[in-house]
């Protein structure tokens, strides 16, 4: 069972019931939990978690009931011991009808009503591959392996990476007429690129169509078509560690090939890639080869120091932002790590490259 995540979910209305034709019952199992023991009924509301209703286990099973009285179904998610290191959270759809939850480390399920039934078979294979893929992390964890072993285990890591993305561009695209669809859009597209997201875009139900999150991922959608592959790369100013004003252009369009990577002192998947880029940039930095950085830091000191622990020797530019950093927000980027590749014109050629992906694509480029 993954632990904390982040949902995306529209309201529902709850109050006890019985009988009542847009009634739910929810009656489940944690893994782990003892009788006397608290589950939680959890939805999201703006940016703040909001307890929607609480049971005790009592037998092995706790049970809520309410009325849905929303028409479509609610993402909501139940909780236990979320504070804790043994905490479970796991998302599911709330809708009328019987449903049955299973909270566990690794094969959660909620069956029952139609929607949770849709969601459960795309469940099953993200269950599947996390696994594959949390026995290789702790493999990978093994001091004893060689640089080559290393590497193999990287490759095979990104692969399922992949399998994982496309089973969600999957499910999402089979899906994008329904609430499933939708709540997969809203909790990764970050992760998704224009080709995938373009098309989703045509298909939004009209019941979602002014959702603040669907309308506010159109609007990254447009951003990343002007900055896809195929187009001229967009300009921004911003400082150097220093306190030199630069841009972009700068370095961009001056007959090297470059790579913006968008990262951050704070961001534990940025400074892991770091290794990677060290290496292409001891590679093909006399080749005509350049990184720039774009920081989402937000405190000056903490950026200097990242950049001297992780040994960082390209240039660097941030204007101290966060996720507000005007860098980020014209290229349409809200996960990081994140890349644009850039070829010697000017001209954007590749982005989200990391890894071992990466390395080749420098390598058929610039050998």
């Amino acid at each position: 069972m993954k632990k904390i995540t982040y949902l995306l979910a529209t309201a529902a209305l709850m109050t006890a019931c019985g009988g009542n034709p847009d009634g739910f019952t929810i009656t489940g199992s944690v893994e782990g939990g003892a009788d006397g023991d608290t589950v939680y009924l959890m939805k999201w509301e703006g940016r703040q978690t909001v307890r929607i209703d609480s049971a005790v286990i009592a037998d092995g099973t706790f049970r809520f009931k309410g009325v849905q009285s929303d028409s479509l179904p609610t993402p909501c998610y139940v909780t236990y011991k979320l504070d804790t290191p043994d905490g479970l959270l796991m998302p599911f759809f709330l809708e009328r009808g019987d449903i049955s939850l299973s909270l566990t480390r690794n094969n959660d399920s909620a069956t029952g009503t139609p929607t949770n039934d849709l969601y459960q078979t795309y469940r099953d294979k993200a269950n599947e591959l996390n696994a594959r893929m949390g026995e290789l992390a702790k493999a990978m964890s093994d001091t004893d392996l060689t640089d080559k072993q290393k590497r193999e285990k990287r490759i095979e890591m990104e692969d399922l990476e992949r399998q994982s993305y496309e089973a969600t561009v999957e499910a999402t695209q089979k899906n994008i007429d329904n609430a499933v669809g939708i709540f997969l859009l809203k909790e990764n597209h970050y992760s998704m690129d224009v080709s995938a997201l373009g098309p989703l875009m045509t298909q939004i139900p009209a019941a979602y169509a002014n959702d603040k999150e669907i309308v506010a991922i159109k609007e990254r959608t447009e951003k990343l078509k002007l900055t896809s592959p195929g187009h001229l790369f967009t300009d921004f100013g911003m400082q150097t560690p220093e306190g030199k004003a630069v841009k972009l252009s700068d370095y961009v369009g001056k007959g090297k090939l470059v790579l913006v990577d968008f990262w951050a002192s704070w961001c534990g998947p940025c400074r892991r890639e770091m290794p990677t880029l060290t290496e292409a940039y001891k590679l093909y930095k006399s080749k005509g080869f350049e990184i720039v950085g774009v920081s989402l830091d937000r405190n000056a000191e903490a950026w200097k120091k990242g950049i001297k622990d992780l040994g960082i020797d390209w240039p660097q530019m941030s204007d101290l932002k966060f996720w507000d950093c005007e860098g980020a927000k014209l290229y349409g980027v809200n996960s990081i790590p994140h890349t644009v590749l850039i070829d010697r014109d000017g001209v954007i050629i590749a982005r989200g490259l990391h890894g071992e992906e990466l390395l080749q694509r420098l390598a058929d480029t610039l050998e």
